[in-house]
């Protein structure tokens, strides 16, 4: 095997082949190329490939793992098992389940199908989905199983309460139903595998003979049950590597557990550790950044990333005045960074919180020619996620009751007892009258019986009275209201999860999208706004032949890297977040965040925040986050300074004075006696102004405005006092202003 291709540091990693190994390798330090060199290093030692266990926790992983280590080895590695967690557990399964009392063809469900159990077990318990969410219960199952806790188990650490005992009253039958239906959820894959091993010694044995030599990639990641799983199959072998970064263990909040790598050397003592701390992604000073950053965090290894390259620029730090001011300078520079020809897929926005992006792809959208292209990636766009299109299909219904499609979304959101075999007798009925769908609902089909007939006429009563308050109440009023009469934010409001959270933070964020609408548009109607948001939600025709900017929260960019990121919100209180400020752990973990944000960069890394910022309808004076402060001044280039500074020094305009002038110093031939000159006012402002230092533009200057941002002039007119400019601005388009007083400075060109 020729190892040359290494450096010291993964050559040690590949040749380290007995016992247990820890490779810690930090953020572009070349961990696949470690460990892919250490499973074919085995290999050519003349180890069987099929005594080679390789787990990761994605499909994109292990098939890139794979094809690398074939490339090295041949086709023998076809034999080595490399894959996922769920997919190894999943093929141990197929083989000895039947231990366990189900058939080997039993389904695999998704949250799809493990939702629809759930909501005929809560029917069949008669539980009201509404005071206990489906989704809820899923989530509280799921991190049961993880921790590997039976209902009784979990019930014991609960709060014992009454909405304890339901959920647990709900987990046994789900569990009791998953087994009549022959059935497996994602996480019952784990949990079986273990329990197969438990009950079963022998089948344990055959895979401790089987897998002499395992290893474990983001070992950060793992769970409880993904810690048992590895220790079991090595207990005899001792043969464990695992490779992670606990710089970068952000998912807690999904069961992720990372003392499994803090104590890994408590776990086994005799083990080896080997650290990665060559990076070969980022310039030194982002890597300079990371590092004084991450430093600050107690819970953690000791390393330090390093690189031979070169210093590169300065991380650029700037604060705008609100959310759209950002957003603004954010657009303004990757046109600048394309311009200069950066790829658009080389650039990517990262933000802490899915509703930082509304106003994002807004100004994407409304930026001048020539359009950005973008995608979104960990979430759909604002106005396409669920809860958001169930708000705008109420409006949808309410403007154009003809809205079939609108009115059969919503018209059993939230749950009212509507259910589909109703729906389809109304649409039928609909249909044979050659009528909308809508009309039905007021003149429904006589084979309806009582009780859905009821509920349709409850909902028709409830859109009638939303019809009259649309034309009395003002826009934002109004969507508030219909919020609170349809129950559309109280639905989640009930459920005490992440994602519920999440719904309830974006219908907010909707709730600030329309009031700023209804400040910048006085006496817009909703048909205006529903026309507004159908613009900024139709990117289809955006041309990606240059590749698009992509735009994600912090978690879904880990594992990437680009030419130039974007960090958004940079405030205390959104990041970190609020909730994590009082809870050291937390904290910690959004340090980590920022640390993977911070590293995804390899040659540009700029940094912004807002003084003020309006997030879930609610405006926020949030002071500067604490890792802008924790960055070392050295490594840093201000832009908002230089922006102040330059207003700051800015001569100031000269307005005529309002200060009135007694009559006694008022002297014949002096300006105010001049016919035609109004007293109590200094004479010929546009003479006044000659005087000052106000530069002097041209048609395709660029141009700063302290609050539209940057712009290019497209024209003046007039002279003195009435002289006037436009100005075409990166994110709303051309304005004009009297020049005299514009807060405007001129941009140096940019060699």
């Amino acid at each position: 095997m020729d190892l040359s291709m290494l450096n010291p540091q993964q050559r040690l990693a590949a040749q380290t082949l007995e016992g247990p190994v820890l490779i810690l390798a930090g953020a572009g330090s070349g961990k696949t190329r470690a460990l892919t060199y250490r499973a074919a290093n085995l290999i050519d030692s003349g180890v069987a490939p099929w005594h080679i266990l390789c787990l990761t926790f994605t499909n994109k992983a292990a098939r890139e793992m794979k094809e690398r280590i074939t490339a090295l080895v041949g086709d023998q590695a076809e034999d080595a098992w490399i894959s996922t967690f769920h997919s190894s557990c999943a093929r141990i399964l197929r083989r000895d389940i039947e231990k366990l009392g189900y058939a080997r063809s039993f389904a695999i469900y998704d949250d799809t199908d493990q939702m629809s159990v759930l909501k005929e077990l809560l029917k069949h318990l008669n539980i009201d989905e509404k005071y206990l969410p489906p989704r809820e219960i899923s989530a509280r199952i799921s991190d049961a199983k993880n921790k590997l806790q039976s209902p009784d188990e979990w019930f014991q650490k609960s709060a014992r309460d009454y909405r304890s005992q339901q959920i647990h009253d709900v987990f046994v039958a789900y569990e009791k139903r998953l087994k009549e239906l022959n059935a497996l959820d994602f996480d019952d894959l784990l949990v079986r595998t273990l329990e197969l091993f438990a009950q079963h010694p022998p089948v344990l044995e055959s895979y401790r003979e089987r897998f002499r030599y395992v290893m474990v990639d983001e070992y950060q990641d793992t769970n409880y049950a993904q810690y048992m799983l590895v220790r079991l199959l090595t207990a005899e072998s001792g043969n464990l590597c695992v490779v992670g970064d606990d710089d970068q263990s952000i998912y807690a909040w999904r069961g992720a557990d990372i003392r499994n790598i803090l104590d890994f050397e408590k776990d086994y003592p005799n083990a080896t550790v080997i650290k990665l701390e060559q990076n070969y992604r980022s310039a030194a000073n982002i890597l300079d950044a990371a590092n004084q950053v991450i430093a600050h965090n107690e819970g953690r290894k000791d390393k330090k990333l390093w690189t031979e390259a070169e210093a590169g620029e300065p991380i650029s730090v700037f604060c705008a005045d609100n959310e759209r001011g950002e957003a603004g300078w954010l657009v303004s520079r990757i046109k600048q960074y394309h311009s200069a020809g950066v790829p658009y897929n080389q650039i990517a926005v990262l933000y802490r919180t899915n509703a930082q992006s509304r106003v994002i792809e807004e100004m994407l959208v409304s930026a001048a020619d020539p359009k950005i292209p973008y995608r979104i990636f960990g979430g759909l766009r604002f106005y396409e996620r669920r809860e958001i299109r169930d708000i705008v299909s109420y409006l949808r219904v309410l403007e154009n009751p003809s809205d079939d499609m609108a009115l059969t979304r919503i018209i059993n959101v939230p749950k009212r007892s509507i259910g589909d075999s109703t729906v389809q007798e109304l649409a039928r009925h609909a249909r044979e009258e050659g009528m909308p769908l809508y009309s039905a609902l007021a003149m429904p089909p006589e084979s309806l019986s009582s009780r859905p007939r009821k509920c349709v006429g409850d909902f028709l009563n409830l859109m009638n009275e939303l019809l009259v308050l649309k034309e009395t109440m003002g826009l934002t009023d109004f969507v508030e209201e219909l919020l609170r009469r349809t129950g559309l934010k109280a639905q989640y409001e009930k459920e005490d999860t992440d994602e519920a959270t999440a719904r309830v933070e974006n219908i907010m964020e909707f709730v600030g999208a329309v009031h700023e609408f209804e400040q910048q548009h006085p006496g817009a109607s909703l048909a205006d706004y529903l026309e507004n948001i159908s613009l900024v939600s139709d990117i289809d025709a955006l041309s990606e032949d240059g590749g698009y900017v992509s735009l994600m929260t912090l978690h879904s960019a880990k594992g990437l890297e680009f030419d130039t990121v974007f960090i958004t919100g940079m405030e205390e209180g959104l990041f970190p977040s609020g909730r994590s400020v009082q809870d050291e752990e937390k904290l910690e973990e959004e340090r980590r965040l920022c640390y993977v944000g911070i590293t995804r960069a390899r040659r540009k890394l700029l940094l912004s925040r807002a003084h003020q910022r309006t997030l879930y309808n609610t405006p926020n004076y949030n002071p500067a986050s604490r890792f802008l402060d924790e960055l070392p001044k050295r490594l840093i280039k201000d832009e908002s300074a230089v922006r102040d500074r330059a207003f700051r020094d800015m001569p100031a305009p000269v307005r005529p004075s309002r200060a009135p002038v007694s009559r006694s110093l008022v002297r014949p031939g002096d300006p105010l006696s001049i016919p035609g000159v109004q007293k109590g006012f200094s004479a010929s402002p546009a003479r006044a102004l000659s005087g000052t230092a106000k530069p002097q533009f041209r048609a395709g200057d660029r141009v700063m405005h302290r609050k539209f941002g940057e712009g290019t002039v497209v024209g003046l007119s007039g002279e003195g006092m009435a002289a006037r400019i436009r100005i075409d601005f990166i994110a709303l388009g051309e304005k004009e202003f009297a020049l005299s007083i514009a807060p405007i400075i001129k941009l140096e060109e940019e060699s």
